[in-house]
């Protein structure tokens, strides 16, 4: 089966519309097209630094506000400048880009603008025509491109034997990075509480890199919204790499190409990897005791059911520290003493914190970072 497109799709700086563009994101995802959303309010840096690291075939841009004709443009600059050439642009505004304009923009290497009126199915289609056969790559010697090729050659099984695969997870102990993984319920939290630990990492390493390998879910032939980064403010930067991956199929939070996607950043000259898992229920155990992080953190909110759901929960059996976020809600104090009751009948050393990501200079989550670093 032929690899997924994977298109990055966002709303420029000082634009907050985008119900059109997640309407057309649904659509892709839909025709089997993974979509890795950047949200709105994005500058032209950050669209073309997670669209490179991303590896992405092309950005879509919503742009309503205005100044699209410049917008887009600097976008095709910048990745001509950064050696991308091979990553394309195109885009729409309903009635605010005029035939004109869309002219203009084509001069300027935009692929394509879709006007108002534009069915969904005619949007796919190109996307699916365009971008869906193979590209040319252009050469560059910029790092974090060849990194970004090689996620992409392990995820989609390119170019490795069986021999090359052994040799790439058996490489997963000889990392130089410190790996945590972060796993949880969906709605606790986790991208956020994520990026307030890099937030932190930046302000305390002036130098250091930090590496995100970020899941969402798929199914095998379909689509995926890979929308982590939309959550994540701090997280633009560019001494942080951020991979988002679909599970394709694979059950357990993580994907068919983790390990070795793992194995490759850790011998990648990041201080930290950070692996943030699909939201997991009772059964998931993404990080048992085979070598693939250092520390897990399970992220929980108040809100879990009763008590008897926390006998339920393997993860809180194998998690190192547990972080109880959104502390802040009434039920709090109560999920705390109830979830410290389970973690006393594990008999090891595990932690407990509770954390306000959301709030800043949060206390807790000075804590875990301190606990993490």
């Amino acid at each position: 089966m032929a690899a997924p497109i994977r298109i990055l799709t966002a709303v420029p700086i000082c634009d907050g519309h985008d119900s059109a563009i997640n309407t057309i994101n649904l659509e892709f995802i839909r025709h089997g097209i993974e979509v890795i959303y950047l949200g709105y309010h994005r500058s032209v840096g950050d669209i073309v630094r997670a669209a490179i690291q991303e590896d992405v075939r092309a950005i879509g841009i919503s742009s309503y506000n205005g100044g699209h004709v410049e917008f887009f443009g600097e976008v095709v600059d910048l990745l001509r400048k950064r050696g991308a050439t091979d990553i394309k642009v195109f885009g729409g505004g309903g009635g605010t880009i005029t035939h004109d304009d869309a002219e203009a923009m084509k001069r300027r290497s935009v692929d394509k603008i879709f006007f108002a009126g534009t069915s969904l199915t005619e949007m796919t289609d190109y996307v699916r025509e365009r971008y869906g056969k193979p590209r040319k790559r252009a050469g560059t010697k910029s790092p974090d491109i060849q990194l970004a090729w090689r996620l992409t050659e392990i995820e989609d099984g390119t170019r490795r034997s069986g021999r090359e695969r052994k040799r790439q997870t058996s490489n997963i102990k000889h990392r130089t990075s410190r790996v945590i993984g972060f796993t949880g319920p969906g709605g606790a939290g986790k991208t956020t509480l994520i990026d307030e630990v890099v937030l932190r990492f930046l302000n305390q390493n002036s130098k250091g890199r930090i590496a995100i390998l970020s899941h969402d879910p798929s199914v095998i032939g379909k689509g995926a919204l890979l929308g982590d980064r939309a959550a994540m403010i701090n997280s633009q930067n560019d001494r942080v790499f951020m991979r988002s991956m679909a599970t394709r199929g694979q059950a357990g939070g993580l994907s068919p190409a983790t390990h070795d996607c793992l194995a490759l950043l850790g011998r990648s000259n990041f201080d930290y990897v950070i692996i943030e898992t699909v939201g997991t229920g009772q059964e998931a155990m993404p990080f048992q005791k085979n070598g693939i992080v250092d520390l897990t953190v399970l992220v929980m909110n108040p809100d879990y059911g009763s008590r008897l759901q926390l006998q339920k929960i393997v993860m809180l059996d194998l998690a190192d520290i547990v972080v109880v976020n959104k502390s802040d809600l009434q039920r709090a104090r109560t999920a705390h003493a109830e979830i410290k009751q389970r973690l006393e009948q594990n008999r090891r050393a595990q932690r407990l914190i509770d954390t306000v990501a959301k709030r800043h200079r949060d206390p807790g989550v000075d804590q875990l970072f301190d606990l993490i670093s």
